[in-house]
């Protein structure tokens, strides 16, 4: 997907943005996903203004974290491609309104629509229904743990689908303890006893769709010319309309609509869906691409708690201890090797 001008740290900023970006999906957050963060500005904008970024950080990780939760209690009263749609709808509208507030268009050229369109379903309408169809056998902390093996499914997805990506051995390990980690949150051991096998198949299989779509996205969409925020609000807007077309013929209407599910299914998509990216964009710009990613970390532990303290969803010790086993796995896969003697000496160079 790269373009063949881009600078070096043009392209590491993507590929930190992109195994940063989770559950989220969208535009970048994570990622609920767009197309490459571009050049940083030369001032923060919006809430960076006003809002110091370790509290953006934090608030960041939290609305993720939570999105868990709240498809959780959305699939009380609604089916989940019906709470994943009303996610859509409202995550758009916040992109929306920012656009229109920016005064940005949205991007030109029917190719790069057509690239939109998959990448709109492998980021945004196929995980979000995956995960919120999961959550009706396993619970939001399960699902939040699996949401975390997506740093490796991009690792090993980079290795065959982006050319330019030449994983160390480091790299390698990483990907390995992480899906010991995997196995153990699962219980392996045991032959995954007390967990549903289809759900949390589901899940995972949301994580390597994030994985895929960031793939392609890095393959298709560089050097369009447009931003992020005017990437990301097209294709949730298609998200949006392809989960139109089917949602109908898989459900019918509901019977009540409760405010506790209401109000859930709202804030997964104002806030976990449309705000977030907004917030992670302004952490990008202002911080940089590293900071950007490491929200991923606080994804799984406040889905944990969440889950265990909110929901009284049961908590086995080897969920925990798996996650943390993932977490260090996705942590190594990040890292890159530095360079030899040879290395620092052809960088000296260039910089003369």
């Amino acid at each position: 997907m790269s373009a063949p001008a881009e600078s070096r740290s043009s392209t590491e900023s993507r590929r930190t943005t992109e195994i940063g970006t989770t559950e989220i999906g969208t535009a970048a957050t994570a990622v609920d996903d767009p197309p490459p963060v571009p050049a940083p500005p030369a001032a923060p904008a919006g809430l960076g203004r006003f809002v110091d970024w370790r509290i953006r950080f934090v608030a960041l990780g939290l609305v993720w974290g939570f999105s868990f939760l709240f498809m959780k209690v959305g699939n009380e009263a609604f089916a989940p491609l019906q709470v994943t749609l009303g996610r859509m709808v409202f995550g758009t509208a916040v992109l929306a309104v920012a656009l229109v507030a920016r005064r940005e268009r949205l991007p030109r050229g029917g190719r790069t629509w057509l690239h939109l369109t998959v990448a709109a379903f492998l980021l945004n309408a196929l995980p979000f229904s995956l995960f919120a169809t999961a959550e009706q056998t396993i619970p939001s902390v399960l699902a939040g743990m699996c949401n975390a093996a997506t740093p490796l499914f991009s690792m090993l997805v980079s290795v065959v689908a982006l050319s330019e990506d030449r994983p160390s051995r480091q790299r390698f390990a990483g990907v390995g303890i992480g899906f010991v980690g995997v196995l153990t949150v699962l219980g392996a051991w045991q032959g995954f006893s007390g967990q549903d096998p289809e759900g949390t198949l589901m899940a995972l299989t949301a994580a390597f769709s994030y994985a895929v779509g960031w793939a392609y996205v890095r393959r298709t969409l560089a050097g369009t010319g447009s931003s992020n925020l005017s990437m990301s609000a097209a294709q949730l807007a298609i998200g949006t309309g392809q989960l139109l077309l089917v949602t109908p013929f898989f459900t019918s209407v509901p019977d009540s609509y409760p405010l506790k599910s209401v109000l859930s299914v709202l804030a997964l998509g104002a806030l976990g869906t449309g705000l977030a990216f907004l917030v992670q964009y302004g952490l990008v710009a202002e911080k940089g691409p590293t900071i950007g990613a490491m929200v991923t970390y606080l994804i799984p532990i406040v889905a944990t708690a969440a889950g265990a303290l909110l929901l009284g969803e049961s908590l086995s010790w080897n969920e925990p201890v798996g996650a943390a086993v993932i977490l260090f796995g996705a942590a190594l896969t990040q890292r890159r090797p530095r360079p030899g003697r040879a290395g620092r000496a052809a960088a000296r160079a260039d910089a003369i």
